[in-house]
Formats: structure tokens, sequence, C-alpha cells
């Protein structure tokens, strides 16, 4: 257990020093949020505004969907990229020849993108309540599950990403593939009342939307969405038995 706890912190210190890491996982969202405010504010709004039910904002409904951009940074931009390239260099061979068991290294990375991902929404709660006094109406234990859900089944995608990607260079193009869409289509960077109704019948289906959706309904304290905890649930498990079998370490 030692070794887990010193590899999970200098892995933690070593993405910490990465100023366009940290930017694009912490600082990005926080900017986007900040933004937004300035422009839309955070009045509480009729439920027939889309923002929620009635009594919510637009920061209130932006948060959780901020919180599900960040998911997707942390696991399909900073996982596939960061395994590929350590595998390149040989450090992901290096780990193996050590007596180290291999469960070590995953395990710990895998809790590093994690604590990324709620530090991410961390700040982004704390800005929120202290400029655009946030508001919460749902259950904070039932909201940590479905955040961890959807986390995991996003960094088990992007192991597999990692995995199957030759190189750093495809890695990242996969990566980018996958999260740009779901980005601007997905509800996590631009409102789904915003976009068109025949774009969102199919980006109803992207996963991004499902945890858009997920976070939103445990946030305002509407329960939770069946159908995004089934397919995450589902991608969770098939994304982790393919990386298992398909992961390599040179």
């Amino acid at each position: 257990m030692r070794s887990f706890f010193r590899l999970t912190l200098v892995q933690l210190k070593l993405f910490l020093r990465e100023p366009a890491a940290f930017f694009f996982t912490l600082a990005f969202p926080l900017l986007l949020l900040l933004l937004f405010g300035i422009i839309f504010g955070n009045e509480p709004q009729p439920a027939a505004a889309g923002f929620g039910p009635d009594g919510f904002g637009y920061i209130d409904a932006e948060v959780p969907a901020l919180t599900a951009l960040i998911i997707g940074t942390v696991a399909l931009l900073g996982i596939p990229i960061a395994t590929a390239t350590a595998r390149e260099q040989r450090v992901l061979r290096r780990f193996r020849a050590t007596p180290m068991q291999p469960w070590t290294y995953l395990a710990a990375d895998v809790v590093v993108y994690f604590i990324l991902a709620l530090m991410g929404m961390v700040l982004l709660v704390v800005v929120g309540r202290l400029v655009y006094n946030l508001r919460f109406d749902g259950a904070l234990l039932a909201l940590l599950a479905g955040f961890s859900l959807s986390t995991l089944a996003f960094v088990a995608v992007g192991y597999l990403i990692a995995s199957l990607a030759a190189t750093a260079r495809v890695a990242q193009v996969v990566g980018n593939l996958f999260f740009f869409p779901m980005m601007f289509l997905s509800g996590a960077a631009i409102p789904l009342q915003f976009i068109p109704e025949s774009v969102r019948r199919v980006s109803d289906w992207f996963p991004m939307t499902l945890v858009v959706k997920l976070l939103h309904g445990l946030w305002f304290g509407e329960g939770w969405n069946w159908t995004a905890v089934v397919i995450l649930v589902g991608m969770l498990i098939a994304g982790t038995v393919l990386s298992v079998r398909t992961f390599r370490w040179e």
C-alpha cells in the first residue's frame, strides 16, 4: 500500500506541473462558468426556461453540465495521451520490470484521474457558490455516487483507447474525435435547449449527454436517470474488461 500511495502522490504532482493539462482540466471549465455567468447571470427562472425546476438559474444548471465536461476531458484527452506517451517512452516497461505489482500502477493512475475530476467539480461548486449564489436541491451522497459512476465509466473508455492506440498521436486523434462532438452537442458546454431538435435526437445517446442528464437529475433532486445508469454501468464493465485484455506495457 505504501508504494500505491507514493505513486499516486507522484502522479498527481506530475500532472499538476503540466500547464496545458492543468489549464484544460481545471481552469478552462472554471473560465467557462465565469463567462456564462457574466452573460446569463443566475437569476431564478421558471421551469419553462429549461434550466431546471422553478427557482433555478443558468449557473445552477451549468455546474453539473461542466462537471460532465471535466469528466470527458480527464478520461478522453488525459488518459489516452498520457498512457500512450508513457508506453512510447518505455516508462510503462520500466514499471512492469519493477517488483511492484502491475495493478498498483493502474490503480494509482485511476485514483489520480478520479481526484482530478473531483477537484474540478469542487472548484466549480465553490466559485459558483461564492460568485453566483449556486443552488443545490439534491442529495449529496447520490450526486457523488452518480459522479463516481460517470467518471469510472469514462475512465474505462479512456484506458481502452490508450490500450488500442498504436502511438500517442493516434490516441490524441481518437480521443479528440470522441470528445469534441460530445463537448458541443451533449449539453456539457452549450445547454441542450439551445441545440436544434434534429441534432438533439442524435446527441441524446452520446455518453456525455447521459452524464449531463444524470447529474442534472441528481443536482435538482429529481432522482436517478436509470437509462443513463444502465448505459454507464455497461460502459464501465465493457471498458474495464476490454482494457484489461488489450492493455500493453510496451
